[in-house]
């Protein structure tokens, strides 16, 4: 038995990742492809896929696609089984970030955009594989939240908006999955170093690389954890701000750094 207390989980053989192309979904491809695992790998960009493909031949497969294509993201995971099998694990990291303020009109698309990437397509991520593997009688699905998630930021509201959704969707679906076998993991990333935080004009408290995340989270996933903040520190601060009372939160956070609005990573 662990120190957790829970069996070791079985050697991963197969993954299946969407925004794939760059920071912790990436640092993630490459956790497990160095170990061996076969990938099914999606993004939007193409040429960013077949980079990792080349890396590392014949355990890479690629899918370009956009996360809210619930159709091409059926298809991907159609193929992906029917040439490998059912997934060990499935992570839905895609996701974007934009600085957005809703009394400007034209920041509702933007709104939209970030709600459909980011929770949407998550969902869309993991309904081709749910029904097979309930039938395989096990398996993981991860989804990649955040921190942002736990309370809202000012000037975040689509992104901590649609990660508050993602944080509470994974815990329904964790409940839902329970008696099938299915582990449902919720990641917390905090601060790291990807295109999506290189945006970000103003200091960044506990910042991390995405390659010593990617195998801080590989580690909670395979022990079966549920919900996990990286890095640790990060998720001290999250609970003390979950705890404060509105208006103590509202006089620490009006005059909070923000995103510039539009200003969109993946």
């Amino acid at each position: 038995m662990s120190a957790l207390g829970s069996a070791p989980a079985p050697p991963v053989s197969k993954l299946f990742i969407t925004g794939a192309s760059s920071g912790i979904g990436q640092a993630l491809a490459e956790y497990y492809a160095a170990r061996g695992a076969q990938l099914g790998l999606c993004a939007r960009r193409a040429e960013a896929l077949e980079q990792l493909a080349a890396r590392w031949p014949g355990q890479v497969h690629c899918y370009p696609l956009d996360v809210t294509d619930a159709a091409a993201l059926r298809a991907a995971g159609d193929d992906f089984m029917a040439r490998l099998g059912v997934p060990d694990i499935v992570v839905a990291n895609a996701g974007i970030s934009m600085g957005t303020l809703s009394e400007h009109a034209e920041d509702l698309d933007a709104i939209r955009r970030v709600m459909d990437t980011n929770f949407f397509g998550m969902a869309a991520t993991f309904s081709p594989f749910i029904g097979n593997m309930r039938r395989a009688g096990g398996g993981r699905l991860v989804g990649v939240a955040s921190v942002a998630g736990i309370r809202g930021l000012p000037g975040s509201e689509a992104y901590s908006a649609s990660k508050a959704a993602v944080i509470t969707y994974l815990e329904s679906l964790r409940v839902e999955l329970r008696p099938s076998g299915i582990k449902v993991v919720t990641l917390c990333p905090g601060y790291i170093r990807t295109p999506m935080t290189a945006a970000n004009p103003f200091p960044m408290p506990f910042l991390m690389a995405a390659d010593a995340a990617a195998a801080r989270f590989a580690r909670a996933i395979d022990r079966g954890r549920s919900y996990v903040v990286v890095p640790w520190q990060m998720g001290i601060v999250a609970r003390v701000l979950r705890l404060l009372p509105n208006a103590v939160y509202d006089r620490l956070m009006v005059g909070a750094p923000r995103k510039p609005r539009q200003a969109s990573g993946e």
